[in-house]
Formats: C-alpha cells, sequence, structure tokens
C-alpha cells in the first residue's frame, strides 16, 4: 500500500465520483442524498444538511465508494487496518452542529467534557465563559455541572480565523489581539473560571488571561477541555515539532505560571475517553505520542515556510 497516514480523497473521473477513507479513518468523510436525487460526499454532516440534503453514514475506514449512472458500490482496496479516529475532531476541528457518530452531535460530546472537566476540576468562582466559539459547549457544560453561572465574558470577531492553524507565530499572535475582546461588565471584580478547548503553544492563552485581567478579573481559573498536547500531529493539524508545544516542557502548575493563571487544570485522558463515543477506536498520538499511523522521518513543516527562492534572474 503505497499511501499512509491521514487522507479523505474525492476524485472526479470519466461519469465517476470516487470517495476514499484512509484505512485507520482518522479524517472523517460522509455520504448523504440530495433533494434533486444525486449523492453528496462531505467531511462533516453539517455541510449535507446545508445544502439540503439527508445524511447516510460515514465511510468506514479504508472503504472506497464508486458513484456512477448505475449508483453506488462499495468497495474495500486496503488492507484492514486498526482504526484510529483522530480525536480532536470533536474537541475542536469538527463544527458542533455536525452528527460524530450518527446520533450525537459534537456539541453534545463537548458538553459532556465540559461537565467532565468541572468534575475534575472545580474552581471557587463567580462566572464561567468561553474561549469562543469552539469552546462554548465546554463552558456550559462546566457551568451546569458545578453551578457557576455562564457568561459572555470574551466576544469573538468573526473576521478573524481561527489562530490555532494559522503557519507562522507572527499571524498567530495578530489575530489573536484583534479576534478577541473582553465585556467588562461581566468579568470585573470577579472570579472567572475560562474554559478552553486547548493549549497548544501557549502564546494565545497568555493574551487572553492577560485580557481578562486588565478587564479587571480578580482571579483567572484556566479551564481546558483535551489534555495537555504534548506530540506533533503529522495527520493534517499544524503541530508538527515538540519544541513548540508548551506541554511537551511544563507541567500544569509552571504553564499556569507561564500564561499568568491563577490555577489551570487539563481533563485527563481517561475522563476525555470517558465522554468519547465508544462505537470507535481514536489516535491520541497529541496527547501520548502513539502514531497508530506511523511518522514522517525527515519532514518538517517549517520546510514548507521558508522563503521561496526564484529559479530565474530578476528582470532588470
Amino acid at each position: 500500500m503505497s499511501l499512509q497516514g491521514a487522507f479523505s480523497l474525492l476524485l472526479l473521473g470519466n461519469a465517476q465520483l470516487i470517495a476514499v477513507r484512509d484505512p485507520h479513518g482518522i479524517r472523517p468523510l460522509c455520504l448523504g442524498t440530495l433533494p434533486t436525487g444525486g449523492y453528496v460526499i462531505a467531511s462533516e454532516s453539517c455541510a449535507v444538511d446545508i445544502m439540503g440534503g439527508q445524511y447516510l453514514r460515514q465511510l468506514r475506514p479504508g472503504e472506497m465508494i464508486v458513484l456512477d449512472g448505475s449508483g453506488i458500490r462499495s468497495e474495500e482496496p486496503f488492507p484492514r487496518l486498526t482504526p484510529a479516529y483522530c480525536i480532536f475532531e470533536f474537541i475542536y476541528i469538527s463544527r458542533p452542529d455536525s452528527l460524530f457518530d450518527g446520533a450525537r452531535t459534537v456539541y453534545d460530546i463537548r458538553q459532556a467534557l465540559g461537565r467532565q472537566l468541572a468534575r475534575e476540576h472545580p474552581a471557587d468562582a463567580d462566572v464561567v465563559f468561553a474561549v469562543p466559539d469552539s469552546s462554548n459547549g465546554a463552558a456550559i457544560g462546566y457551568s451546569l455541572e458545578s453551578g457557576i453561572p455562564f457568561g459572555h465574558g470574551l466576544i469573538r470577531s468573526h473576521y478573524i480565523g481561527r489562530t490555532f492553524i494559522e503557519p507562522e507565530q507572527s499571524i498567530r499572535d495578530f489575530s489573536a489581539r484583534l479576534k478577541f475582546n473582553a465585556v467588562r461588565s461581566v468579568i470585573a471584580n470577579k472570579r472567572v473560571v475560562v474554559v478552553d478547548d486547548s493549549i497548544v503553544r501557549g502564546t494565545t492563552s497568555k493574551k487572553i488571561v492577560r485580557l481578562i485581567r486588565h478587564a479587571g478579573a480578580r482571579e483567572v481559573h484556566f479551564r481546558v477541555s483535551a489534555p495537555p498536547w504534548k506530540h506533533p500531529c503529522y495527520y493534517g493539524v499544524d503541530t508538527p515539532t515538540e519544541r513548540e508545544l508548551i506541554g511537551n516542557s511544563l507541567e500544569p502548575d509552571q504553564i499556569a505560571k507561564e500564561i499568568g493563571a491563577d490555577t489551570l487544570g487539563f481533563i485527563s485522558i481517561e475522563g476525555l475517553l470517558r465522554v468519547a463515543p465508544r462505537t470507535m477506536n481514536y489516535c491520541l498520538a497529541c496527547f501520548d505520542g502513539r502514531y497508530t499511523a506511523g511518522k514522517p522521518e525527515t519532514f518538517e513543516k517549517t520546510m514548507l515556510e521558508q522563503p521561496r527562492v526564484a529559479n530565474h534572474a530578476p528582470a532588470g
């Protein structure tokens, strides 16, 4: 087998549409029908909904489906491998209105993560709020479980994209400051719990804590609905080197000091798996370093960030 790692492929041929999901099923790929009678392939079920279609199912790991004038057929051209669905999909990547395992929405799972986080890391506080938007469900779950009122302490500009996946640190820093602003009436003179989906490099978390303190918070208790990110992801998320990952070199109490929080709590891997749908196995490589689909020997994403050198002499 020449293809390794994570992939979801969509190929358009001569009167054929072919969809392929990698043998580990690391990334999602789903099938739906359209009101006009055709089929639709998408990474998430929300795309099928938006098109007015009907979600049918996820492609199985290693499955290839062929759509043509005669209908649809399913094949399995790859050897069977251990399934390893990316657990970060429902923590951060997927939209909350997507179906995760055919029954529960991503929002439902994130809310359950927040409840588990509150059980593992309670706090004496006056208000709970999210680092919007991907943490909204977890923050609401934390509030429901703890009994601490939920508020909107941070407002996100939707003109700024996801800073986590920006390719360069300078862009991430600039985008993070433009992306969020604090609501002083929610924060001032309060003990706050702020819930985020992850801490990767720590730079954005540090800026958020500084922003919250500037708005008058008495205490800042940072809670994270993912375990400490300790290892690079080679399967489609922009965290390829361990030196960038604050969880790889520092313990949680050290990270709390680094980002300026009074306390810091991460959900445990055990707690994460307790909440995760039990209908599938998961890739936890970013948390435990076990790469089910292998890892590259030499590639680093910094190779793609080097300035391009023209292969011809400049004009003039």
